[in-house]
């Protein structure tokens, strides 16, 4: 096995393939499915819209798929301050057959100086999922920019609950970037390495996820980083490696991220 081939099963391992279009239809996220099982590895997991998620999993067991879970979100895109309806969504998403929630933290209260509503909404949420989905908590750190208010939010989401924290929605002018990732990944080793990381929002290319993968191993240790700690959130990304690897076959489905 080549350099390439070795660094594209690992990352196409470690990744959500994902479609949140406005326009998605029943077709787009069956054929979403259908790239997750690709002849270089299975990815982890496929996110798509609530909506979606009984295609998903009816798709995925379709083709006998079982071991990749069916992410999706909750209070996307905006992260509203509403825990009721941040909880109702995440019941109907788990009545849905979703495996993973990925919830957007109110960041907009938190820039307004209000942070326990956060704290709140992760502690609900993490109490529907209890047992029966795994919880990644969406910080939008492009919208909250200063290191300190990254670390701090990051700090609360772990201690609320959260199974992953994820840097961003895709829906913003900035998302993921290296230097939220290393607050991130530095706040998730002081609390132990219990929580798992999600890299989201514009990363395309294997030379992009493989510097945050070299991140995630300076700091949390290489044995770490699997696909009960560490994801990328993309679509376009599975194109890239693919490309590398040798395989053109696979077709993108922009998605945003």
């Amino acid at each position: 096995m080549s350099e390439f081939d070795a660094l594209g099963k690992k990352i196409i391992g470690l990744m959500d393939l994902t479609s949140l279009n406005d326009d998605d239809t029943n077709a787009v996220i069956e054929q979403l499915c259908e790239r997750a099982n690709n002849p270089i590895a299975a990815t982890a997991a496929v996110c798509v819209a609530p909506a979606f998620v009984h295609i998903a999993k009816q798709a995925l067991d379709k083709q006998g798929l079982t071991a990749i879970n069916v992410a999706t979100v909750v209070n996307f895109p905006a992260g509203n301050p509403h825990i009721d309806q941040a909880v109702a969504e995440t019941h109907a998403a788990i009545a849905a057959g979703a495996d993973e929630i990925d919830l957007v933290y109110p960041y907009r209260a938190a820039l307004a100086g209000d942070f326990a509503i956060g704290k709140l909404m992760v502690v609900a949420v993490k109490a529907a999922c209890k047992g029966k989905a795994i919880l990644k908590v969406i910080l939008e750190t492009g919208e909250l920019k200063q290191a300190e208010l990254i670390r701090q939010i990051s700090a609360d989401v772990i201690e609320a609950g959260a199974d992953f924290i994820k840097t961003s929605t895709g829906k913003v002018e900035v998302n993921a970037t290296l230097e939220a990732a290393r607050v991130m990944l530095q706040e998730i080793k002081k609390h132990g390495g219990r929580v798992g990381f999600k890299a989201a929002g514009g990363i395309r290319t294997l030379e992009q996820a493989d510097a945050y993968l070299e991140l995630a191993e300076q700091i949390c240790g290489r044995s770490w980083v699997t696909p009960q700690h560490f994801r990328f959130g993309a679509s376009g990304l599975l194109d890239d490696v693919m490309r590398h690897c040798g395989d053109s076959s696979i077709h993108s489905i922009s998605s945003g991220y």
